[in-house]
């Protein structure tokens, strides 16, 4: 996999009307996303997780330091449109992304507004209910849905631009644990199909499910890695007021109680069938 996405000594501030500084939210952030991989990015808030995202969708222009997207400067304002086409945001509040009474409608907005013809369109509308699996509802209001399926819907509008990244910022935050696991189904599926995702977390167990782990504090970048190479950190995160995914702090605790659960157990399933391999009662 080759960089899709580069970020090379990003600063970002936000000014008063009079360009004085009023907080550094960004502070000199270099690293790189390959395409078609899947990377989270974690950090208590106010750590400068949102504004990153809207620096590399280039809603936000850098103070200093550059992003590149698919080798396109997002300073350049000639590049905006082609950035903002590559990739695309989806948000934690899915009634402020849904904007027609029907949900094809709704998926079709993006692309009808980019004057994308209306076979092509139908295409794109079946495509992105396809991917999110939610056929069955094309036809209903998306106020009546559940959260987790109005944030399905928001995601396929997104998909339905045709964009080769999506950036998920906090995409779970306002769900129930059922809706949380609808939408997380979602993003892998997505990102299995060759989607560049990034994912915006507060929810550990989440960031754990990806390739590679960003963390952030006070706008710098704090450590990166594989999830397990992150969540064997455990103190260093806690330093930063950050926990680990639950089946990782259960591992933890089992092992101080002499348990020799193996570091590499960090999801739930894997902690389950070691501890039936390794425990199980033979009776």
């Amino acid at each position: 996999m080759s960089a899709y996405i580069t970020v090379d000594n990003l600063t970002f501030d936000y000014l008063k009307p009079d360009g004085v500084t009023i907080r550094r939210v960004i502070d000199g952030i270099s690293f790189s996303v390959e395409k078609g991989s899947f990377t989270a990015i974690i950090g208590q808030n106010g750590s400068g997780k949102s504004t990153l995202a809207k620096n590399i969708n280039a809603l936000l222009k850098p103070a200093s330091g550059r992003v590149f997207v698919d080798g396109l400067d997002t300073s350049d304002p000639e590049n905006l449109w082609k950035i903002r086409h590559r990739v695309a945001m989806v948000f934690q509040n899915p009634d402020n992304q849904i904007v027609s009474a029907i949900v094809e409608d709704d998926i079709a907005f993006g692309p009808e507004n980019l004057g994308v013809p209306a076979e092509e369109i139908r295409e794109r509308v079946a495509f992105a209910l396809d991917a999110v699996e939610m056929e069955e509802y094309r036809k209903k209001a998306p106020h009546l849905l559940s959260g987790g399926q109005k944030q399905r819907i928001a995601i396929a509008g997104a998909v339905a631009m045709e964009p080769e990244c999506i950036i998920f910022d906090e995409p779970t935050a306002m769900l129930d644990p059922r809706g949380r696991r609808e939408v997380m189904d979602v993003i892998r599926r997505l990102n299995r199909r060759n989607m560049t995702t990034i994912l915006i977390t507060h929810f550990m167990e989440e960031a754990a499910q990806a390739d590679r782990v960003i963390v952030m504090n006070n706008g710098r970048l704090h450590m990166e890695g594989t999830p397990e190479e992150i969540f064997r950190r455990r103190e260093e995160l806690k330093e930063v007021s950050l926990g680990v995914p639950p089946s990782v702090e259960l591992a933890h605790l089992l092992r101080q109680r002499g348990i020799a659960v193996p570091e590499d157990c960090l999801y739930p399933d894997e902690l389950a069938r070691w501890l039936k391999e390794n425990y199980a009662d033979p009776c």
